[in-house]
């Protein structure tokens, strides 16, 4: 294995990773279109859910960049460039989103609506069928016409624009002062990211919880809940403090990254646990709440989930983001052991991929004949396309920067001779 030490060493993206990438972008399109030909339906839900992640992901590098910027943290200053690239690539996911969300918005087909065939669209069926909201008209429906000022394709399209619009802009900005900073030096383009990022986050923490009512939640919108903003933000940041670890564990492995040490690694270790937990609270929190509540138009969402094809997922999704990253990295050595890394950051990428697919499936498909004919070829088929569309983009993204490394960053030293 050859070693890169030089911090004017560009990453080269070639070899099995590229090729196999492209070859898991060719399965998920020949997956995409046979399920269009077979079940349009669960097509789009399975293009919805992994549009979703991918944009979550991209998304959650914006804020890793932003948040040290604000924290003024120095360990993390060495590895910026990670996360930097799924800020990068945040446009192109933001686009497929928009495009997935506007053909099943658009698309109609006939399906069956609380016992009535009806003409709806693939996605969003409750709220954006014609004349859900006319009084009189065959589709009313009276708690949908309630939030008709909110719920409607105008406002709706707007929301998703000016969010995903604002994000990107901010990732492409911290972005370009990062590169600027490496021409110039000083302080000037730290400075100018410090700002940029206390605005983002700013911003960032009031539009993500609407963000995941509008793509999410809004999928069953007779239901609420006012903390599921807050459960979609632990899960897109724990996946995305997952991917980034995985990145720069193979960066390593393939000679680049020479100064990441087990310091850095046991940090976002650290990271990865901490919110792990925390997804735990708000899970369990939106449950217990509910659950002793019992108001009907918030218990549906649970007994839906509670169905015998859903059943077996859905405590499977508890197990897996609680209590595997607890067993596996509470330990100070587990968080520095890198195999034992790799292996945690998988079972949680593959863990909320599970999680979204229980907040979007339930309520678009529905129930099938087993709960082990709820994730079948068209899910993993998809999935995979989507991985291999991620690897491609954020590798290729990070191959475009002069340096693997922000080499003027204030704070470089520092996390050079990072240590704990």
């Amino acid at each position: 294995m050859s070693t890169h030490n030089s911090f004017d060493e560009q990453f080269v993206f070639t070899g099995k990773v590229k090729t196999l990438s492209l070859a898991a972008i060719a399965v998920g399109v020949v997956t995409i279109i046979a399920g269009f030909l077979t079940d349009g339906e669960r097509t789009f839900a399975n293009l919805l859910l992994m549009g979703y992640y991918f944009a979550c992901v991209c998304m959650a590098g914006v804020f890793f960049c932003a948040l040290q910027y604000v924290a003024q943290a120095g360990w993390s200053a060495s590895l910026l460039r990670v996360p930097q690239a799924f800020a990068k690539t945040l446009p192109i996911a933001a686009t497929i989103l928009v495009g997935v969300i506007a053909a099943g918005l658009f698309i109609t087909h006939t399906t069956e609506i609380e016992g009535k065939q009806v003409v709806a669209p693939y996605l969003y069926k409750l709220w954006a069928i014609a004349g859900v909201e006319v009084k009189g008209n065959a589709n009313f429906d009276p708690i949908i016409a309630g939030k008709h000022v909110f719920l409607n394709k105008g406002f709706f399209f707007a929301r998703l624009f000016v969010f995903l619009g604002s994000y990107t802009i901010f990732g492409q900005m911290l972005v370009k002062y990062s590169e600027g900073e490496d021409e110039l030096g000083g302080m000037f383009y730290y400075k100018k990211s410090f700002a940029m990022s206390c605005l983002f986050l700013v911003i960032f923490g009031f539009t993500t919880p609407i963000f995941a009512f509008d793509v999410i939640m809004s999928l069953e919108a007779h239901w609420f809940s006012t903390m599921f903003g807050w459960y979609n933000f632990a899960a897109m940041w724990v996946s995305c403090l997952a991917i980034i670890t995985l990145t720069i564990i193979y960066l390593r492995q393939s000679g680049y990254m020479q100064w990441i040490t087990q310091d850095h690694l046991h940090n976002l270790g650290q990271l990865m646990f901490g919110f792990s937990i925390f997804w735990t609270y708000v899970w369990f929190a939106q449950f217990l709440l509910i659950y002793y509540a019992n108001i009907p138009e918030e218990t549906v969402y649970f007994i839906r989930r509670w169905e015998p094809e859903f059943k077996p997922w859905f405590w499977l999704n508890i197990v897996i983001n609680f209590l595997a990253p607890l067993l596996i990295i509470m330990a100070r050595d587990s968080k520095r052991t890198t195999s034992v890394l790799k292996v945690t950051c998988f079972i949680l990428i593959i863990g909320h991929w599970l999680d979204y697919f229980q907040m979007v499936m339930p309520g678009t498909v529905g129930p099938t004949a087993h709960w082990y004919t709820e994730i079948l070829w068209i899910e993993v088929g998809v999935a995979i396309g989507f991985i291999g569309l991620f690897i491609f983009l954020t590798m290729n993204a990070l191959s475009k920067f002069k340096s693997i490394i922000p080499k003027k960053h204030p704070f470089l030293q520092e996390s050079l001779h990072h240590h704990i």
